[in-house]
């Protein structure tokens, strides 16, 4: 592969990945103990009495599951994106790893993360 793109795509994963960190740091925080994992803070709004605090307990859960998805979203793409970021490091970069074939430079461009050719991805 054009060692001018790896280049470039290499690039455009640390900012991809630079940009979701930064993304996932507005409601969660990063585990010391885990590579790779988000725990989302649980919201916490204003301590309110009677049925004003049962409908705030509400949005309060409702809030943290709607986090838990976006978490889990954007950790598959963090991981991913370390996962390119590894091939690219050790030269392995641009193989499928179900075929072992080259993935097309034009899904890499739109998709510098992917990790099967068109055909295995299928």
């Amino acid at each position: 592969m054009n060692k001018n793109l790896v280049a470039e795509l290499k690039e455009k994963l640390e900012k991809e990945k630079a940009a979701i960190e930064e993304q996932l740091k507005t409601f969660a925080d990063k585990d010391p103990n885990l590579k790779g994992d988000w725990d989302s803070k649980f919201p916490k709004f204003n301590g309110e009495f009677g049925g004003a605090a049962l409908e705030s307990a509400a949005d309060e859960v409702e809030e943290y599951e709607g986090r838990l998805s976006v978490e889990h979203t954007l950790e598959l793409r963090l991981k991913n994106i370390d996962l390119a970021l590894e091939k690219i490091a050790n030269n392995k970069y641009g193989k499928c790893e179900n075929c072992d074939k080259d993935i097309d430079e034009d899904r890499l461009k739109v998709s510098p993360e992917a990790r099967f050719c068109m055909k295995c991805s299928k």
